[in-house]
């Protein structure tokens, strides 16, 4: 049996020389790193989202680096919206051979601070927005025979994370839905694997929400996500990712805290029931500014930025999360 899986497993290697991989989310943080990892391994490359800017600057970077990119503005928790810009890529570029779920947003907060708003727009993001993608690239996927998919769903997709409470809830529909998928797909030649990361040095602690009392919940955020003993850098999260897409592995854990977290969370649910209660009592109450929410860089502190968080606020600025001050001709540029 060992030797049938080992050989399967090397015959559903796969190339990424030539093909078209499309990441959602592709615009920064670890979306952007992903593209430059698939792009260095000859993919042409497809991204998508939100913000008009970021995917120009992202543009850039990527074909600095000698990538063919085509780039356009997706809101992803529009059906109409994905399947539009999925059209205009086919038109430009040819059918999709991997599809890479990366968009995401994280809200930090007490659970008095979460609203039912909060809940249904990490469900768009995290769930209804994959949902979306996949329905519009497996019919093709089917004909071929072949394709990839890979959904970055989250240590907090197998872990109830304190004041993570909406984040969590998302991600775990991720994670089932892309199981689901994973097991139907794999007779038509198409896998999909499940990512669960855990804390990664992407530079997106400015772009998280965070209620309550919002300088202590981004600085508390901020230096669990900055420490090398307690994170992994996006390169080598990002290279994990491709890895585990080439061999068509079913679900991939990066780190080996998120590893032991998840093996103790099957083995003892109730034992890891019991520690994440103790950790939220030694999290902020409720307070500050209540259910309102204010952006990493709305909640800064003399705890963060700081030397502390030093390894985070460069990947804020090397993954394009944030720009540097305007240049002496006026125009803000992407730090190098």
């Amino acid at each position: 049996m060992l030797a049938a899986y080992a050989l399967l497993r090397a015959r559903r290697q796969y190339s990424f020389e030539g093909k078209i991989v499309l990441i959602a989310g592709g615009s920064r943080g670890l979306g952007l790193v992903l593209a430059r990892n698939f792009a260095e391994r000859g993919a042409r490359i497809a991204i998508c989202a939100r913000d008009a800017d970021e995917l120009d600057r992202a543009r850039t970077d990527l074909e600095e680096r000698g990538a063919d990119v085509f780039a356009g503005v997706c809101d992803i928790r529009q059906q109409a919206d994905v399947e539009a810009f999925i059209s205009e890529l086919r038109d430009r570029l040819g059918e999709i051979d991997v599809l890479v779920n990366c968009a995401g947003v994280i809200q930090v907060g007490p659970l008095e601070t979460q609203t039912q708003q909060d809940f249904e727009n990490m469900m768009d993001v995290h769930f209804w927005g994959p949902y979306y993608a996949m329905q519009a690239v497996i019919p093709a996927m089917r004909e071929r025979g072949s394709g990839r998919i890979v959904n970055i769903s989250s240590i907090g997709g197998k872990i109830a994370v304190p004041h993570l409470a909406s984040y969590c809830a998302s991600k775990f529909a991720l994670a089932g839905m892309s199981s689901a998928f994973g097991v139907e797909l794999a007779r038509d030649g198409i896998s999909v694997t499940t990512v669960y990361p855990g804390l990664m040095r992407t530079g997106s602690h400015i772009h998280a929400r965070f209620k309550g009392q919002n300088e202590k919940e981004f600085a508390l955020f901020s230096l669990a996500d900055a420490t090398p003993l307690t994170t992994i850098n996006a390169e080598r999260a990002a290279d994990q990712i491709v890895e585990a897409c080439a061999r068509g592995d079913a679900e991939l854990i990066i780190t080996v805290q998120a590893k032991l977290a998840a093996k103790m969370q099957a083995l003892a649910p109730e034992l890891m029931s019991g520690l994440l209660s103790l950790t939220n009592r030694l999290l902020p109450a409720d307070g500050g500014i209540g259910k309102a929410s204010l952006s990493g860089l709305e909640s800064t502190s003399a705890v963060s930025p700081s030397l502390a968080t030093a390894l985070i606020d460069n990947a804020s600025l090397a993954n394009n999360e944030r720009i540097d001050q305007a240049g002496e001709d006026g125009i803000s540029r992407p730090a190098v």
